[in-house]
């Protein structure tokens, strides 16, 4: 009995732990965004605007399907993809552009952190792709300078809402 017992609680950890590897195993690292490549909303070249650019990762999806990683010219972009509940339930990951770190007019790819920890300005003067835009940040004081110096509101990724985009 207590050999059955044992065997049990080991055949719980070795699940849970492979359950923990398959989480694990959906961290995406960040695709480089090319000059061709267009946003998945609204279909404009990416790399034509400035100010943070955004990746998502969506679940089932494969590299070898060649539509791994979805690509956005703006975060305002991601969002109002991101936000719609069909869209929302099967996303992995998502990366933004480390503002702090990268040029507005120029972010650069090695500067791609976890969206669901950055801190966002809605409401700067800043502009993006499409207009307003919701510069993103891993600091959060970082992201209260720059709301400091070009206006705007800081708040978390899960604060973000249709509003917020307006």
């Amino acid at each position: 009995m207590l050999r059955k017992l044992l065997l049990s609680i080991v055949l719980v950890a070795v699940i849970g732990c492979s359950e923990q590897s398959e989480q694990q195993q959906v961290i995406h690292q960040a695709v480089a965004i090319e000059s061709s490549d267009e946003c998945h909303l609204c279909g404009m070249l990416i790399t034509n605007f400035s100010g943070p650019k955004a990746e998502l990762f969506r679940k089932g999806v494969t590299e070898a399907d060649g539509n791994s990683v979805k690509k956005f010219c703006s975060t305002r972009d991601m969002f109002s993809f991101y936000l719609d509940p069909e869209n929302k339930r099967n996303v992995t990951t998502i990366l933004v552009h480390d503002m702090s770190k990268a040029p507005w007019n120029a972010p650069n790819d090695g500067y791609f952190i976890d969206a669901r920890n950055a801190w966002y300005v809605v409401g700067s003067e800043k502009m993006g792709a499409m207009g307003k835009t919701l510069a993103s940040f891993s600091a959060k004081a970082d992201a209260d300078a720059f709301a400091k110096e070009f206006g705007g509101t800081v708040i978390d990724f899960d604060a973000v809402s249709y509003q917020s985009l307006q």
